[in-house]
């Protein structure tokens, strides 16, 4: 049973990642067609408590039994990525906001293991450490290293965000009570909207861009169907899966798992929107996908076998 709980998690900690690399191509189109990109995350997140609201309501008990999970979820999974990596990219080069921001799951690994005071298996760190270099040839970093000191903390800050996101997404899994993910990501999007209002500020935006096309590669395509699919896949989908993935692996797992969504962000660019691929990009990819492969493959210690490395067990709580 817990094999097949484990394997289940793996496949959405993937479709979640697919999902949420989905997000770029089909938002690039909308900001070139004359959307400011703080708009263009306001539409992702409002979309989503627009689309999630009856479910929140539905779940409205989770206010009163758990308003600092609700809260943090908002303010740091949901607002706060989103906002840091937007202030980094004004500042830095985006391949390396991009990496600054996936070094959320080494930051993970360091406060299960120091913070939590929880192991940390060898796989999952040795999975991170190849994942990061692979980021690393994805967003081809060598060719942005003239950097500003404010805009690496903002990318940092971002993945400070990230690394939480596993943490509150894994709320319930150590035995206590398991709010529902449904419930904590409505919620999750509503406090996102009401922060994300403040720093966006929609009522500047251009609003009859949503209104025409925009184009993807060589198609043209109706700007209301992109939103529907950044709020509906890469957000509402990637969110739910993400969240209940986390709960049937480990949030170290499933962090690295989800370094593949640069991945398939690179790739889908290259096949949608013609972005070429550099080899070095192809070789960082393999390395994503061989990082993934070596943090998933720890297995819990059998009851009563012997353990003669302790840091190869699954951590306390892990499904």
């Amino acid at each position: 049973m817990q094999a097949s709980g484990r394997n289940a998690g793996l496949g959405l900690a993937l479709v979640s990642a697919f999902a949420f690399g989905g997000s770029g191509v089909a938002a690039k189109p909308l900001i070139e067609a004359g959307l400011d990109p703080l708009h263009m995350v306001w539409l992702r997140v409002a979309g989503a408590a627009l689309v999630l609201s009856p479910l929140a309501w539905r779940h409205r008990a989770l206010v009163r039994r758990r308003p600092a999970l609700l809260a943090g979820f908002g303010l740091v999974a949901v607002a706060g990525v989103q906002a840091f990596y937007f202030a980094s990219l004004s500042r830095i080069p985006v391949g390396v906001a991009l990496l600054l921001e996936y070094l959320g799951p080494a930051l993970l690994l360091g406060w299960i293991r120091f913070v939590q005071r929880k192991p940390v298996t060898r796989a999952a760190a040795a999975g991170a450490a190849v994942a990061v270099v692979g980021l690393a040839c994805v967003v081809q970093i060598w060719t942005g290293l003239s950097l500003d000191p404010l805009g690496v903390l903002l990318g940092l800050a971002a993945a400070c965000c990230q690394a939480f996101y596993f943490v509150f997404a894994d709320q319930g899994s150590d035995g206590g009570e398991a709010p529902d993910p449904i419930g904590v990501i409505a919620y999750g999007m509503l406090v996102g909207t009401l922060v994300m209002t403040v720093i966006a500020r929609p009522w500047e935006m251009d609003w009859a861009v949503l209104a025409g096309e925009a184009a993807v590669g060589d198609t043209t395509v109706p700007a209301a169907v992109l939103l529907a699919w950044v709020v509906l896949i890469a957000t509402v989908f990637a969110y739910l899966t993400g969240v209940v993935s986390v709960r049937k692996l480990s949030p170290q797992v499933a962090g690295v798992v989800a370094c593949l969504e640069a991945v398939v962000a690179t790739v889908l660019a290259w096949v949608l929107l013609g972005e070429h691929l550099a080899t070095w990009q192809i070789v960082g990819g393999a390395l994503v996908l061989g990082g993934a492969f070596i943090a998933q493959s720890s297995r819990p210690t059998p009851p009563g076998a012997a353990d003669p490395a302790a840091l190869d067990r699954e951590p306390t709580g892990a499904r």
